[in-house]
């Protein structure tokens, strides 16, 4: 999952961004209305948390702009307005959940699986290919119902390629479901990732094999036989 948090308190930014990272979550980060309309039309997130008291206006403005970016994503109101009128006004503009200044870093992880979980969002609450499971409320991988321990970064490319398994994932595609805007990428960086990946699947017995498919991307796909890569 890669979030966009729109937030102007640098200390908060920072801490909201490490805790979410920690449980699998890339995450941007927007301090005003204006940067976070940009990185709204890049179309690469699945997530808005949102302050509504930014430098440069209410961030409840860029509700309509974020649906028009995709339809279906979610938002997360965060913000110190805690009145109920404010509360209710929130949600009236569109906002998907309303969560009061100050709180619990874990009332919020569950209000993100919590809306990870309804049957509305693209994200679904897990995706099998052979004996590979991923848990996208938990960002965790099963091979036979035993998890397999994986890196953040290899976490994040399987979670690109389960959610679209069968198909090829363009390479451009998937670098932007494991780096964020802040990250420096080398340029073998991806491929390391992927190869790293490839080796724990095969390691773990599991049944799902990553093709590269040259010169575009990677494609997730059910292994046929009991081929030993």
């Amino acid at each position: 999952m890669r979030i966009l948090l729109v937030e102007d308190e640098p200390e908060m930014a920072v801490a909201l961004r490490a805790a979410l990272q920690r449980h699998g979550m890339l995450t941007d980060i927007a301090p005003n209305l204006a940067q976070a309309s940009e990185a709204l039309r890049q179309n690469v997130h699945d997530l808005l948390l949102l302050d509504r008291q930014l430098p440069d206006g209410d961030g409840a403005t860029l509700i309509q702009l974020a649906r028009k970016c995709r339809a279906d994503l979610p938002v997360i109101m965060l913000t110190a307005r805690g009145a109920l009128a404010d509360r209710i006004a929130g949600l009236d503009l569109g906002a998907d959940d309303y969560l009061v200044k100050p709180f619990a870093v874990e009332e919020l992880l569950a209000r993100i699986r919590a809306i990870s979980r309804r049957p509305s969002q693209l994200v679904l609450p897990t995706a099998t290919v052979g004996n590979l499971t991923f848990d996208f409320s938990t960002h965790e991988a099963f091979v036979d119902d035993v998890l397999l321990p994986l890196p953040r970064r290899q976490l994040l490319v399987l979670e690109a390629l389960f959610l679209r398994h069968g198909r090829t994932v363009r390479r451009e595609v998937l670098q932007e479901s494991v780096y964020d805007f802040n990250d420096e990428i080398q340029s073998n960086a991806l491929d390391a990732h992927v190869s790293k990946l490839r080796r724990a699947l095969t390691e773990a017995h599991a049944r799902a094999d990553i093709h590269v498919i040259r010169g575009i991307g990677y494609l997730l796909k059910e292994r046929t036989d009991d081929r030993e890569e």
